[in-house]
This record gives structure tokens, C-alpha cells and sequence, in this order.
């Protein structure tokens, strides 16, 4: 299948991209592409100021990604991954703050082995079934800053269907970078209910619970909870963070045959709070 999407938030930040799935020989080779322009308007904390100061980040470019994989055996894939990214950022911020990239413009190429499990029922909601992803990408950077420095993931999501219109899913989720990062390529927690900018670090780790009710025809609601861990924050003077997340959504099904859902999300962290409008689950 083909895919194509936009975002647009209410400070005039957008981004757009089109993505492809293929699986082929009845599921035994995978391919997944995505290829894209962001354009962020977004509020980075100052850490030589302690953390209620803000100021603005720029950051704009182009990115373009694909994996390949192979299945090796079960529903186990051993496959290769690939990106390139060419990224502007303008932010205030000196030399007096360290340990990240923080060029002008930055180009970065990259690639590395990925080996997946997947059980899942259908792709895009599962009801049962689980996935367990884990990669690394090996990336070399050029422009205003040249550098090499290294990205490991791993990921492990769970779909257990305790009725017919109820679904329990789980989600851990880890990242751990090391090198000379570009300060838009840190570790990020896949939470919700606060700024994406507020946790950026080398290491990362979170994990949630979902509970997914269809109450009635194409209409159901969400309840989710979940927690992450973040080290050497650059938001909070490189120290580690420990934050909770929480919250509740609606959901309506715009296309059955892949239970594809329009969401709608509100959730809090300590003292932040967001909306979220997407097609598709959160994981």
C-alpha cells in the first residue's frame, strides 16, 4: 500500500511525506519507505539558563528512509535499513552548550542490520499478536559539523483481545545513541501529554498500557497510561528525567477493511498537557 500524510500544529509548524509497504512471495521479503519535508517552529529549553527559559528552534529539511528485510524463519525478519537526512536548524543557543550538534545545517547518512517478530493480526490495529523490532544505524555526517556517531533501537508491542470489542495493548520502547548526535537526532520518549522537545537525551526508555473499546459500530474510546526515563536531558542540564503520562481518547473508523481509526487523544504529564488529531494509533 501507498500512504500519504500531513501535519500542521497551531504555531505553523507542518510537515508532509509519503510512505510505502510491500510485502512480497507471501510475506517472505518486506520493503518500507517513507520519504518527506518537515518544516518545525518549536521551543527548546536553554540549559545554560535552567529550564523556563525557552527559546525558538528552527528546524527544516528533507529525509528519506527504506528497509528491506527478508524472512529468515517463523515470523522472524533479518534485513538492512537505510536514511539520509539533510537538515537546517537556526536556534540561539553557543558554544557554550555542548554534547550535541547544534550546526547550521546538517547533513547525515546512514544504515545498519534490523532483525524483526511479528505476530500480529493486521498491521495497522492489531487485535492480537505482538512485534518485536530491534536496529542499528551506523551514520556519518557532513556540513556545518563532520562526525560519525551511532543509533540503537528496540521496540516490543503486545495486542491481547480480552473480548470481542475489547483490546489490552502494551508498548516498551528503547533507544540508546552515542557519538557526536546532531541535537535533532537525540533520543525522544514515545509518550504523550507534553512538548516532544522537553526530553531530548542519549538514552531512553518508555513503556504504556492501552486499553482499545469498540462501543458501538465504527465509535470507541481509549483509556492509556505509561511512563518514561530520559538521560542526560538537554532540556534539564544533562540529567536523567523520570516522567509519567496519562490519559483518554475517542476513536471513529474511517476504513474497516484495515481498521484504520480517525483518534482523537488528550493526556497530561506533570504539568503539561496536549491534544492529539491523527489517523492511525499511537502504537
Amino acid at each position: 500500500w501507498t500512504g500519504v500524510a500531513a501535519v500542521y500544529t497551531n504555531n505553523r509548524s507542518y510537515a508532509f511525506g509519503i510512505g510505502q509497504q510491500n510485502y512480497w512471495d507471501d510475506d517472505t521479503w518486506r520493503f518500507n519507505g517513507l520519504a518527506g519535508y518537515v518544516d518545525f517552529k518549536l521551543d527548546l529549553s536553554d540549559p545554560a539558563d535552567g529550564s523556563d527559559a525557552t527559546t525558538d528552534w528552527l528546524v527544516d529539511g528533507y529525509f528519506v528512509q527504506g528497509a528491506l528485510s527478508r524472512r529468515i524463519g517463523g515470523n522472524w525478519y533479518l534485513g538492512l535499513e537505510g536514511r539520509y537526512l539533510d537538515i537546517n536548524q537556526d536556534l540561539a543557543f553557543g558554544p557554550e552548550a555542548p554534547d550535541y550538534g547544534l550546526g547550521t545545517s546538517i547533513q547525515s547518512i546512514g544504515a545498519g542490520p534490523l532483525l524483526e517478530f511479528d505476530t500480529r493480526d493486521v498491521p495497522t490495529n492489531a487485535f492480537k499478536g505482538q512485534r518485536f523490532e530491534t536496529k542499528g544505524i551506523f551514520s556519518s555526517t557532513s556540513g556545518d559539523e563532520s562526525s560519525d556517531y551511532q543509533s540503537y533501537f528496540a521496540r516490543y508491542r503486545l495486542y491481547h483481545q480480552m473480548a470481542d470489542a475489547l483490546v489490552i495493548a502494551f508498548d516498551i520502547n528503547g533507544c540508546l545513541k552515542s557519538g557526536d548526535i546532531p541535537l535533532w537526532d537525540t533520543c525522544r520518549l514515545t509518550l504523550r501529554g507534553f512538548p516532544a522537545t522537553d526530553y531530548l537525551g542519549d538514552k531512553s526508555v518508555a513503556g504504556q498500557v492501552e486499553a482499545r473499546w469498540r462501543a458501538w459500530k465504527k465509535l470507541g474510546f481509549v483509556a492509556f497510561a505509561g511512563a518514561g526515563y530520559v538521560d542526560r536531558s538537554f532540556s534539564d542540564n544533562f540529567t536523567s528525567e523520570r516522567v509519567p503520562s496519562y490519559g483518554a481518547g475517542i476513536r471513529y473508523m474511517v476504513l474497516e477493511s484495515k481498521r484504520v481509526n480517525l483518534r482523537i487523544d488528550y493526556a497530561r504529564s506533570d504539568d503539561d498537557d496536549a491534544w492529539y488529531l491523527s489517523v492511525g494509533e499511537a502504537f
